[in-house]
Parts: structure tokens; C-alpha cells; sequence
């Protein structure tokens, strides 16, 4: 029977299954990754992480959602496999090259510069602005679109612990208007320096932290005149340091956790459970 080792980490509940197939192994299909992803009979996770040969830098990192599909980018995952391969490495992605690095007992990474182009995000329509885009949603509107190595659009609200998050995030997620699906966020400016974020992430639902998704709030948040370009963003799994540099690169600084490892048989993640 085929088995593959496997890590389980989480950063700021934020959680993945990481597989090391740096020296090769067997490849996943749609199915398995949706069966290995049920929290019930599988194993469960927010991302499918396979780490696999780098290209350019120390490891390439491939990102699957709990539906099946390929994510471009995840913030807290680099930050987890940055800290399974000792703290500095540079995560390579689809979406680009990743820098980490250790501060003290945290992970600090380099999500690279913000992409704020109606067509880079991508939008469906040209916008003129898309610090505050013309788009609304039931007592929605106006987000703040931005791509960090995958679409995200912020929506300003009084009180993000009172939003339906899933109510309102999956209908957006999917709307037309982001040809390529969106990650949504609901934010909250307490200070300049103080937010609170909840997050619903493309292809994988409500989570409790997301790290690219901080990212683009503090960035939404600067461009709205709303926060300083250094702030704390709380999410439901906790904080993380986030800075929008002048150059354009916005890095995020937060804890990680190593939970368990184990092995899996993949003859138990059959096309029966598809």
C-alpha cells in the first residue's frame, strides 16, 4: 500500500498539510486532495502544501485549496515551511520568489511588491481607482482590490466580528466581477496601527488567519489614508506584524506551529470519494 509522510503546521490557525517532494513522489490528484482535505475523513487543512525541487530558489512551493485547485500564493504557509527548513530560505512559488527569515521566534516573509492594476489583480472592468473600486454587495461596497500573489478585495466595515462572513464572502468570491475569483476581506480600522480582519479565501472558505489577505488589507488600508504603513492585523487566529515598505514589497511577521507528522496511505483517498 502507498504511503507518503506528511507534516500538519498552522500559522495563527491558519493550517496546512506540508509534503516533502523535493527528492520526488507521487503526485495528487483533484479527488485525493479534496478527500485529504475533509476534516471528517481526512486529515484536513486550509492548503495542501507540496514542497517540491526549486527552480531558482531554496524550494519550490506548490499550494492547493481544499476544493482541488492551485492557489498562486500563501503567506503563511511560506511562513511554516520557512520554519520546517530552518528559518531562511528563499520560497519559490508560482507567484514569485519568497524570502524568509527569522526574527526571534517568529517568521518574517517577503511577499514582494504589490500589484494595484485593475488588470493585474485582475478586474473584469478598468477601473480608474481600485483603492476604492465601484462594486457592491448587499450593505457591501467599495473594496479595496489589490494582488499579492493572488486577487484580494477589502471591504471597510464598523465591525468585522459581526459580518457573515460566509454569507457574503462565497456569492463574491465567484462574482463576475473578479474573473478569476477573489479572496475576501472585512476590515476593521480600530487605530492607525491596530486593525481587525476576517478573511473568506478563494477556494477554501473562512479561515482563521490569511496572510496574504493581511497583507492587502494593511495595503487597502494605507491607500485609503486609514492606517500607517506599519500595523498589527488582528484575525480570528491571531496577529501578525505587517509592513508595506516604500519600495512597494509588503512583508508579514508572525508566529508558526509544527502540530504533528505522520504518514498517510493513499490508497484510502480513492476516485470514490470524489
Amino acid at each position: 500500500m502507498a504511503t507518503i509522510a506528511f507534516h500538519k503546521m498552522h500559522g495563527l490557525g491558519n493550517d496546512f498539510v506540508v509534503l516533502d517532494h523535493r527528492d520526488g513522489g507521487r503526485t495528487l490528484n483533484g479527488a485525493q486532495i479534496r478527500a485529504l482535505g475533509d476534516r471528517r475523513r481526512g486529515v484536513g487543512f486550509d492548503q495542501l502544501i507540496v514542497m517540491e525541487p526549486a527552480r531558482k530558489g531554496d524550494v519550490f512551493m506548490r499550494i492547493f485549496n481544499p476544493d482541488g485547485g492551485e492557489a498562486q500564493a500563501c503567506g503563511n504557509a511560506t511562513r511554516c515551511v520557512a520554519r520546517l527548513l530552518g528559518g531562511e530560505v528563499v520560497v519559490e512559488t508560482v507567484a514569485g520568489l519568497l524570502p524568509a527569515v527569522r526574527v526571534g521566534d517568529q517568521i518574517e516573509v517577503d511577499m514582494g511588491p504589490v500589484r494595484i492594476g485593475w488588470d493585474e489583480i485582475p478586474l473584469a472592468e478598468p477601473a480608474e481607482d481600485t483603492a476604492r473600486v465601484e462594486f457592491g454587495f448587499g450593505p457591501l461596497s467599495g473594496p479595496a482590490c489589490c494582488n499579492v500573489g493572488n486577487p484580494h478585495a477589502t471591504f471597510f466595515v464598523i465591525d468585522a466580528d459581526m459580518v457573515d462572513v460566509p454569507g457574503l464572502g462565497a456569492p463574491i468570491e465567484r462574482h463576475p466581477a473578479f474573473p478569476e475569483g477573489v479572496n475576501v476581506g472585512f476590515l476593521t480600522v480600530h487605530t492607525p496601527t491596530e486593525l481587525r480582519l476576517r478573511m473568506w479565501e478563494r477556494g477554501a472558505g473562512e479561515t482563521q488567519a490569511c496572510g496574504s489577505g493581511a497583507c492587502a488589507a494593511l495595503v487597502g488600508a494605507v491607500r485609503r489614508g486609514f492606517a500607517e504603513r506599519t500595523a498589527t492585523v488582528r484575525l480570528d487566529g491571531g496577529a501578525l506584524a505587517i509592513t508595506w515598505r516604500e519600495d512597494g514589497h509588503v512583508t508579514m511577521r508572525g508566529p508558526t506551529a509544527h502540530v504533528f507528522q505522520g504518514t498517510l496511505e493513499l490508497d484510502e483517498f480513492r476516485s470514490d470519494h470524489d
